[in-house]
């Protein structure tokens, strides 16, 4: 039996995969966590064998609590679930050592499959994408270059999102268990390595790299 976490901040989602792997048979949901910082917090209590992950959440995305996940040394393997198919978000789901990417428009047979291939410990990718992974043209260096955001530290881009998602600096003092003096910090510092002045442009930043969903 596959032990699965299922990470998705929209409620009727949620239980729509649920019961999708559910009536597999070999998948076991083993709990539900509604942003990326629950399914950390989720993952290092249950120890599922699969993470599966929406990509926009709040608190933490899922390519965050991927790297988190990742540095906890579990075997836990990541699947993330996303809405989007742009080649750079791709690859930063790859690097933060997700196991499996696949597209909301296919989730179905498709996504029980993909369930049991991580699972091995295999990669799975869902067919729209897998030449992005495949084709041989990305470089990772070339990428960091181009992406500001990975010139951020982990908490650098834990606030980046928080500030996105228009929370105050006190909420995200409360939220991170730190002084709100520290978060200004943090804040002068991301805003400087970004080369951004205000709310706006950070705003601007977190959507064009897949911190927060474009739609919101």
């Amino acid at each position: 039996m596959i032990r699965v976490l299922l990470v998705e901040d929209h409620a009727l989602v949620r239980a729509g995969l649920r019961a999708l792997l559910e009536r597999a048979g070999d998948i076991h949901v083993l709990g539900e966590a509604s942003n990326g910082q629950e399914g950390v917090e989720q993952t290092r209590e249950l120890k599922p064998d699969v993470v599966i992950m929406d990509i926009m959440m709040p608190r933490l995305n899922g390519i965050q609590a991927a790297e988190h996940i990742q540095s906890m040394k579990l075997s836990a393997q990541v699947l993330l679930l996303s809405m989007y198919s742009e080649e750079g978000l791709v690859h930063q789901a790859l690097q933060s050592g997700a196991k499996g990417y696949v597209l909301k428009t296919s989730v179905s047979e498709e996504l029980l499959q993909a369930v049991r291939i991580v699972a091995r410990g295999e990669t799975y990718l869902s067919s729209a994408i897998s030449s992005i992974a495949t084709d041989g043209t990305f470089h990772p260096s070339a990428s960091q270059s181009a992406n500001p955001i990975d010139n951020l530290s982990p908490r650098e881009k834990e606030i980046l999102q928080l500030i996105a998602e228009e929370h105050t600096s006190m909420e995200i003092a409360q939220m991170l268990f730190i002084s709100e003096k520290t978060v200004e910090k943090h804040r002068a510092n991301l805003m400087e390595k970004l080369h951004v002045r205000n709310l706006a442009g950070v705003v601007r930043l977190a959507i064009k790299y897949g911190l927060i969903d474009k739609d919101l």
